[in-house]
């Protein structure tokens, strides 16, 4: 049987990024930091998770340079995990998931939680993605190429 390569070291962006934050946890972790959740206990508390599993995936997490860890807002003792610029960019990522899974992952007439602009109170708009002429594109418009980064 021939042998995978190593997903961080392809070439193939989808399979670095799945390397990276491709497990449940993991995006679960960062879903709730844009929850404003901070506090490792916090994180704990609603994720239901093992304390040591949930200490190597936010080690994980500071080791990409998705969070850092910070002296507590409230002075106190505690460290808090906060989300860097690059955690930040995955929003898009987690806003696609979500409305995939609204989209197809609830039955008619079940309930689940909706993102809503705070400006408008309104669900946010449905993600696509679009040529820089702003066509909206599917996979059979595109190619991909090999780049040097």
């Amino acid at each position: 049987m021939a042998r995978q390569p190593i997903l961080a070291e392809s070439e193939c962006p989808v399979a670095r990024a799945l390397e990276a934050i491709g497990d449940r946890w993991v995006l679960m972790i960062i879903r709730d930091a844009y929850d404003d959740v901070r506090r490792f206990s916090e994180f704990q508390s609603r994720l239901g998770l093992a304390k040591n599993i949930l200490s190597a995936k936010l080690k994980k997490l500071v080791e990409l340079g998705i969070f850092e860890l910070q002296p507590a807002s409230d002075g106190s003792a505690y460290k808090e995990y906060v989300l860097t610029e690059m955690g930040r960019s995955l929003f898009p990522i987690v806003v696609s998931l979500r409305q995939w899974g609204e989209r197809y992952l609830f039955a008619e007439g079940e309930s689940y939680s909706q993102l809503l602009d705070n400006d408008q109170a309104e669900p946010v708009q449905t993600i696509s993605v679009c040529s820089t002429s702003g066509k909206v594109l599917g996979p059979e418009d595109c190619y991909r190429r090999v780049v040097k980064a």
